[in-house]
């Protein structure tokens, strides 16, 4: 037997047989190409480039037209228009109160009450600190009418205005009413507009009911539309 025979080979595992991995041994990371990433940050530079050119082109045209200046929508309503309609029906001169430019109507409608049994004169102003105040007029107020106009509201004091001196009614939530009945007829005014606002649209109130006179007439017409 040969010298070269007798040196035991190392021991090595048996075909089929594994090992525990060492732990040494750290596990083999990925790598990119250099031309495969090039092409990625080629794409991902074109994609920067893209959206920056598309904000430019856009730009000018945003600059160019600016968002408006405008509170929204007001619709154009012609208060006088419509109370001279409704005057054929009322049985009074429905108030057209002049609280100036600032107070827009956006509606104004004559009610024949036919669930309440009280037909009204009705107008809403959008007062100029973006509030609201609701007018209703009538020749037939009654207590329950009242307290589902002022939504039950308490009687809280008076104010003056326009020289007359109005009923104040408050929720305590925020909504209030001013009520006065003046010359044959009763008008509520109610919202949550501040007490100031509320104050230049009553004395309104009060110089359009002095400037025309009740007229009754009999109410067998309906108003056009």
């Amino acid at each position: 037997m040969s010298e070269t025979q007798d040196k035991s080979a190392p021991d090595t595992p048996a075909a089929g047989h594994g090992s525990a991995p060492d732990p040494a041994v750290q596990p083999v990371k990925p790598v990119i190409p250099a031309a495969a990433a090039k092409r990625a940050n080629a794409s991902v530079i074109g994609m920067i480039i893209a959206l920056v050119v598309s904000i430019a082109a856009f730009l000018p045209i945003v600059l160019m037209n600016p968002a408006p200046k405008s509170d929204g929508f007001r619709p154009d309503i012609d208060v006088s228009a419509v109370a001279g309609n409704a005057a054929d029906v009322a049985g009074f001169t429905p108030v057209t109160p002049d609280a100036g430019d600032t107070f827009s109507p956006n509606y104004a409608r004559w009610e024949a009450g036919t669930g309440t049994g009280v037909p009204t004169w009705e107008v809403g102003y959008l007062t100029p600190k973006e509030a609201f105040i609701g007018l209703v007029q009538t020749r037939k107020a009654n207590p329950t009418w009242l307290l589902q106009q002022t939504k039950n509201a308490p009687v809280t004091g008076t104010r003056q205005a326009g020289g007359q001196e109005w009923e104040l009614r408050d929720t305590g939530r925020g909504e209030k009413s001013m009520v006065l009945n003046h010359r044959g007829t009763t008008v509520v005014l109610s919202g949550e507009a501040q007490l100031d606002e509320f104050a230049v649209l009553a004395a309104a109130v009060v110089k359009s009911l002095d400037s025309k006179p009740a007229v009754t007439v009999s109410p067998s017409v309906s108003p056009s539309p």
